[in-house]
């Protein structure tokens, strides 16, 4: 295999989002909203995004990808919900003393 030398570096990357999911007991046929039939069998993953939508990921591509970060809790985003405001960060602001100290 020929590769070529690039002038790009490497970066490390990671998903942008957050999702729920839960690993299949048993095979799972469903249509989307959207009218899109997912199908998955046991040991596949049912994902459920922060808006709401819902796929069906393959296992081994599923535990390639994510990392088990904790059991959700009912604080997850529902789509019927408004989302909560976040406040603007404070800046804090070093005394000058405190700086060249």
């Amino acid at each position: 295999m020929n590769v070529r030398k690039t002038s790009a570096t490497w970066k490390i990357y990671r998903t942008r989002f957050l999702i729920k999911a839960r690993q299949l007991s048993q095979p799972l046929l469903f249509v989307d909203a959207l009218g899109r039939e997912h199908s998955g069998q046991a040991g596949d993953y049912l994902v459920e995004s922060s808006d709401g939508a819902r796929r069906i990921a393959p296992r081994l591509i599923f535990e390639d990808v994510y990392v088990a970060m904790g059991p959700a809790d009912e604080s997850w985003p529902s789509p019927m919900e408004p989302a909560m405001a976040l406040s603007a960060p404070k800046r804090r602001v070093a005394s000058r003393t405190a700086a060249t100290a």
